[in-house]
């Protein structure tokens, strides 16, 4: 067995035995949206959960349902989408947010005070993501990595430039040394960016 192929296996492990993560895969069938993936931090925080001997939940605020749906850019679909995908988990100790990637360039400016091209797909967002380890994105058949898993089981914290600045990254990395004062946080000077024409990180 390769070692990537044993990573893979380890990601997958870790998402069956994580309460939060489990519950929301096996029930995806119904979650029914377009290039739909579980993403952001929720994974990475299992991970350090895991790593650290935390409880499963021990800091985890949110999970993000990342979908693409490029023929309906409105807030309310995107709004109405929240709520249906919401109401299948009642039961989740923490808040879903479930976000529609193809509409992402239409309030960014005013979120963050600089414009972004549209994104093509759900996948292709994730590599703007803050962090390596939160660009990781798992459905019950696949697994996306854009940058590896390495980061995500070592478990390191580094920053992906792509799009974010050195405030916003110290901001949430910040946040997380609260919760898991042991992590490994990498500083910005070792962020990596995506490069699309070789599908690495640089």
């Amino acid at each position: 067995m390769s070692e990537a192929v044993a990573t893979e296996q380890a990601v997958r492990r870790l998402a069956a035995g994580h309460p939060v993560v489990a519950t929301i895969l096996s029930r995806w069938d119904r979650v029914a949206l377009p290039d739909a993936w579980l993403s952001g931090s929720l994974l990475a925080q299992a991970r350090w959960n895991e790593y650290f001997g935390f409880p499963p939940i021990h800091g985890i605020a949110d999970a993000d349902i990342i979908y693409f749906d490029a023929n309906d850019l409105s807030e309310a679909g995107e709004q109405a989408v929240a709520e249906r995908v919401q109401a299948l988990y009642p039961d989740l100790p923490i808040r879903l947010d479930v976000k529609n990637e193809a509409r992402v360039h239409i309030w960014y400016p005013d979120h963050f005070g600089m414009p972004i091209a549209p994104y093509r797909s759900a996948i292709q967002a994730t590599t703007t993501f803050p962090t390596t380890a939160s660009a990781v994105a798992i459905t019950p058949v696949a697994l996306s990595a854009p940058f590896g898993l390495d980061d995500l089981m070592q478990p390191v914290v580094r920053a992906n430039a792509t799009q974010i600045d050195r405030a916003y990254y110290e901001v949430k990395a910040g946040r997380w040394a609260l919760h898991w004062p042991d992590l490994v946080i990498l500083p910005w000077d070792q962020a990596v960016r995506y490069a699309p024409e070789n599908g690495a990180a640089s």
